[in-house]
């Protein structure tokens, strides 16, 4: 979940193109890419829009709530992250689908539609009239959500920086940030939102969903469903006959999958690992997937960060609670947060490849499950998780790819001023941020749209946030 690379080849390329080639050699105006504009068809039977921008006269594949860049080539031909050419098909003047460059012969993705439009909140995140963006701070609205607000004057923070954080999100500094929220001393001080979202629009994700399913099953451990986290993880998978026997595969606990220590060969940052998430997506049954997997370790030793052991605990709750995921997180989590607006569909198998059961919330919701852990699992003065479990999840077991990790929470420190500040995190591409700083009562929502690409979301909080606390 973390890498996406399933969601859309304009992003998964295995062909390698020198430098020279894929350097832009062709510069069409903004009015010459309008022609590309559509709904067009796409992978298992899904579909995408191609949309032209007027900020930066670029083209975009719009997947979701993601957008890709693809940067012009030649006449027609576009090449996208991966450097995989991207041609769209022509008859006479009309365009009428695009194809790419490692698909199987004669794929072609058809133009559904030209009847669509684009709102230029889309590609500016204020929109200017005629005039220079000036920020004038608002305290944020108090709703019937559960969240108090409170103004951001003698909070701790620096007004000034906040007001810089806003003009470097606006003027691109800091790009494709869609909210920014803080919450400090119980409080919720800042809230701002850019492009076309709001607090109403909810967000996907992405691996910050991984935390979500951290927290149902310590649900299900509070509630006697799961007896252990020391459990052996097959005990509660009854019914599958998998390939590669191993002995090891009957000692995989919970709180292995949880640490991402299952030993399982699967490592989604590797390309040519067996469990990479690219290679499951696809298949018609995630949880047999994993379990077919050869050992490549020891479990509880190294930690190798793998979306399918997620699958693996989400499929365990619903075995052990017999409820969806869904009615589960629901009943058990998101009524209790008060909130009602969410997704959570999990289908693990390819009907779901664009979406491998990720969670979607507004920003502020956001910030309430950050609450949540910052008071030791308490929400509105009930124990909705257990703090035993909460401060054992927000704690280090294992080490992913040079950072601490807890149960499904990055232990990350963030530095500002010299000054080490002992953060957890729960994080998905793009930029989706839910930082917790319980010696700074603080926490921070970020959503982004940087999918893919270096997010500027860290540099944000150490620059404008944690740099001018007092």
């Amino acid at each position: 979940m973390k890498t996406l690379f399933h969601i859309a080849r304009f992003i998964l390329s295995v062909v390698i193109i020198n430098t020279a080639s894929a350097q832009v050699i062709y510069k069409p105006s903004y009015n010459d890419l309008k022609r590309y504009q559509g709904v067009y068809e796409f992978t298992n039977h899904t579909t995408l829009q191609i949309a032209a921008s007027p900020k930066d006269s670029m083209l975009y594949a719009l997947i979701g709530d993601s957008r890709y860049k693809l940067r012009p080539f030649s006449v027609d031909v576009f090449l996208n992250n991966g450097n995989e050419q991207v041609q769209f098909i022509r008859n006479g003047d009309k365009i009428e689908g695009f194809k790419q460059q490692n698909d199987k012969p004669g794929t072609i993705y058809k133009l559904i539609s030209t009847n669509v439009t684009f709102s230029d909140k889309m590609w500016y995140a204020r929109q200017l009239k005629g005039s220079p963006f000036v920020y004038h701070y608002n305290v944020p609205q108090k709703k019937n959500d559960g969240l108090q607000t409170g103004s951001i004057i003698n909070s701790g923070l620096d007004t000034a920086l906040i007001h810089t954080l806003v003009n470097r999100v606006v003027d691109g500094t800091y790009p494709n940030i869609h909210s920014v929220l803080i919450v400090k001393n119980g409080k919720l001080v800042f809230e701002e939102y850019f492009y076309e979202y709001d607090d109403k629009k909810s967000h996907e994700l992405r691996s910050a969903s991984k935390s979500f399913t951290s927290a149902l099953v310590g649900i299900a451990i509070d509630k006697g469903l799961i007896k252990s986290i020391n459990d052996p993880m097959i005990s509660y998978l009854p019914g599958y006959n998998y390939n590669n026997p191993d002995p090891r595969k009957k000692a995989i606990t919970i709180k292995n999958l949880l640490t991402q220590q299952s030993g399982l060969a699967c490592y989604d940052y590797d390309p040519k690992s067996p469990g990479n998430e690219v290679k499951m997506y696809p298949t018609k049954d995630w949880i047999k997937f994993m379990l077919d997997l050869p050992m490549a370790g020891d479990p509880g030793k190294a930690a190798f960060y793998c979306s399918g052991n997620v699958m693996l605990l989400d499929r365990i709750v619903e075995n052990v609670s017999h409820q969806s995921l869904h009615d589960f997180a629901r009943e058990n989590l998101f009524d209790k947060l008060g909130i009602s607006d969410f997704k959570l569909d999990f289908v693990p198998d390819y009907t779901h490849e664009d979406d491998y059961g990720q969670v979607r919330l507004t920003s502020r919701d956001m910030a309430k499950f950050g609450l949540l852990y910052l008071n030791d699992g308490v929400w509105g003065g009930k124990q909705i998780i257990s703090q035993e479990y909460v401060r054992q999840s927000l704690s280090k077991h294992s080490v992913v790819d040079d950072l601490n990790y807890g149960y499904l929470w990055w232990c990350e420190d963030l530095t500002a001023n010299g000054i080490v500040y002992k953060g957890i995190a729960a994080k998905g591409n793009g930029g989706q941020r839910i930082f917790i700083w319980p010696e700074q009562n603080m926490v921070a929502v970020i959503t982004a749209g940087n999918y893919n690409t270096q997010s500027p979301a860290n540099k944000l909080l150490i620059d404008c946030v944690l740099g001018g606390l007092k």
